[in-house]
């Protein structure tokens, strides 16, 4: 599925998109984002989501979907943040047989946002379709480092302004604290073969507290914590200007988990329903 790293990356800390890049981007495009204070930390769980068609139009368009995503966050600023994330999704064409795709991933990503290790791996109808492994290294005023081992092996220098997948969220729920409504940004997940950065918008919305429809949301550690209407729209580099790849909405908790999802990619666009939320043992708070 083309949405299903990206969704990985922002879905309780997200992300990746399945295009690959055919050229690299400059490392002077964007200028820098101030960096974020660690706190409030965000909250270790475990979610699960039930995907199902929200609408459908156009040619191309399925007739019917559904699915499951299965998601786990650990970590903390002080031993850095792994996400295991597992989408699978079933979608009818308008004709032919139903399309099952499966995708994979496993991510670690350092306290200071500097260093990323990814993993990703989909299969489309049992047969595998796409496999990488990297890494991925920030330095000051320096390009975005990449060494890959899969697809190939290969090094390369992306846009050194580009963020990861777990500071990309601290700076969303930094500008929510503040009130901004609006964030440009710049985002490496790994996804496009290791090759993608991809241009940002998020729009944030008012905050609210209190009940919400899914059950599994209805925890007390959720009640009385502020969430935002969160909708980040993802672009190719450089294409801000044009309708974006697809656009991700959420409702997004102070402490970084999320719920009520959709997944908008113009011809159809698929919810995912929290159905099972486990909060996980916190590490001890730290000083970096």
């Amino acid at each position: 599925m083309a949405s299903a790293r990206i969704l990985g990356a922002i879905v309780g800390c997200a992300s990746s998109v399945v295009f690959a890049q055919s050229a690299l981007a400059d490392p002077a495009v964007a200028a820098p984002i101030a960096p974020v204070d660690a706190q409030p930390l965000l909250t270790p769980h475990r979610a699960v989501y039930d995907l199902s068609l929200s609408n459908s139009s156009g040619s191309k368009a399925p007739a019917s979907a559904r699915g499951r995503i299965a998601f786990d966050f650990t970590g903390s600023p002080c031993e850095g943040y792994v996400q295991n994330f597992r989408q699978i999704t079933e979608l009818q064409p308008a004709e032919g047989p139903p399309r099952l795709s499966d995708m994979r991933s496993a991510t670690f990503e350092a306290g200071d946002g500097n260093d990323f290790r990814f993993r990703i791996e989909t299969r489309l109808d049992n047969v595998q379709s796409e496999d990488i492994d990297g890494k991925a290294k920030k330095k000051p005023d320096a390009p975005l480092a990449v060494d890959l081992a899969r697809p190939k092996h290969s090094r390369l220098d992306l846009d050194g302004q580009a963020l990861f997948p777990t500071e990309h969220l601290r700076h969303i729920l930094a500008s929510a604290r503040k009130g901004e409504n609006i964030l440009e940004a710049k985002v490496f997940d790994g996804s496009g073969d290791g090759e993608k950065v991809f241009d940002t918008m998020t729009v944030i919305g008012k905050a609210a507290t209190g009940s919400v429809q899914e059950k599994a949301a209805q925890i007390k550690p959720l009640e009385e914590t502020r969430r935002w209407p969160v909708s980040i729209s993802y672009f190719e580099p450089g294409k801000k200007d044009e309708q974006p790849v697809y656009v991700l909405s959420f409702d997004l908790y102070e402490n970084g988990i999320s719920r009520a999802l959709k997944l908008d990619y113009g011809d159809f666009a698929l919810t995912g329903e929290m159905t099972e939320l486990s909060i996980l043992p916190a590490t001890a708070n730290c000083k970096k």
